[in-house]
């Protein structure tokens, strides 16, 4: 039985990008994930990268209202880094918020509507 050469760090990055996907082009991105857990003030979010991120619970209320978020629910986060020190997702809500409102000024602007 013939053995294949062990396989190199490139050869591990190369199958993991070819199953994840290339995480980098997460980074400074909007995307969708979905709501995996509560816990305390934060909920836990999958956006499909090697670990879930978490986002306090006030990010996705109005000033003074209670946030309503339920496991299961889909939500729109903007991934500020991959990974951090305890290797979570970096997201946010608000930037995530901000983002969508910049495109739709952006969109009116080229419109030359009135903003």
């Amino acid at each position: 039985m013939a053995t294949a050469p062990n396989p190199t760090r490139e050869d591990f990055e190369k199958l993991l990008n070819e199953t994840l996907g290339d995480s980098d082009g997460f980074e400074g991105q909007v995307v969708k994930g979905t709501v995996t857990g509560i816990e305390n003030d934060l909920a836990v979010i999958d956006v499909g990268l090697k670990s879930e991120g978490r986002v306090p619970l006030r990010e996705f209320a109005s000033p003074g209202q209670k946030a309503e978020l339920n496991v299961g629910d889909e939500v729109e986060v903007y991934v500020d880094r991959v990974e951090n020190a305890n290797g979570e997702a970096m997201l946010s809500r608000d930037r995530a918020r901000r983002e969508a409102a910049w495109d739709r000024l952006e969109a009116e602007y080229d419109k030359e509507a009135r903003v």
